[in-house]
Parts: C-alpha cells; structure tokens; sequence
C-alpha cells in the first residue's frame, strides 16, 4: 500500500487529484474523474452515493484503507473520497492496487 499512496501523493503534487466528496462528485459528473479511492470507513451515506455515481458515470472505483490514510497521502486531513483525475496516473495506482491484491492471495 506504501506504492499506492506514493504514487497518490506524487499525482496530487502533479495537480491530477481532487478530495472531497462533492469536488469528486462534479468530477465524476464532468468525467474528468478516471479513478475514485473511496475510504472503508466512509459514512454509508457517501459510499452508496460515490459508488451511485461512479457506476452511473461508468468511471473505476476502488474502496481502500481508511480516511486517515487517503488523507495524509494527499496532504490533508482525512479524506473519504479521493478522485484521480489523470489517465497515467489512474493505470498505475490501479495497477499498484491489482498487484497487492494478488500477493494477498
């Protein structure tokens, strides 16, 4: 997961993410989102919300590690909703993310 939020850390230095569930919303919505972390322990709310507008935009979603997590990968404080917003980026947190689910087994 250290790759993971490296590379998040290096696409919001990039100015390729957005934080918030209603920024990500309007992303998502305006399909400049590629990508959407959404936190485990987000609100059940913003889950079915996020997860809502993601299917219906057709846009990839992940649900990983917690708000903490998302948050200090992006510089801020905690953060339920992170959506990248770059293509490149987008891929290689994806494939991050494929690669250490398949080392779980």
């Amino acid at each position: 997961m250290n790759k993971l939020f490296g590379m998040l850390g290096l696409a919001k230095r990039a100015g390729k993410v957005s934080t918030g569930s209603f920024i990500c919303t309007k992303a998502i919505r305006s399909k400049r989102a590629k990508l959407v972390l959404l936190a485990s322990d987000a609100s059940e709310n913003t889950k079915k919300a996020i997860s809502d507008s993601c299917r219906y935009y057709n846009v990839r979603f992940i649900e990983l590690s917690d708000m903490e997590s998302l948050g200090h990968a992006t510089g801020g404080g905690d953060r339920a909703v992170v959506s990248v917003n770059d293509y490149n980026f987008a891929k290689a947190i994806l494939d991050i993310f494929i690669s250490s689910e398949t080392e779980k087994g």
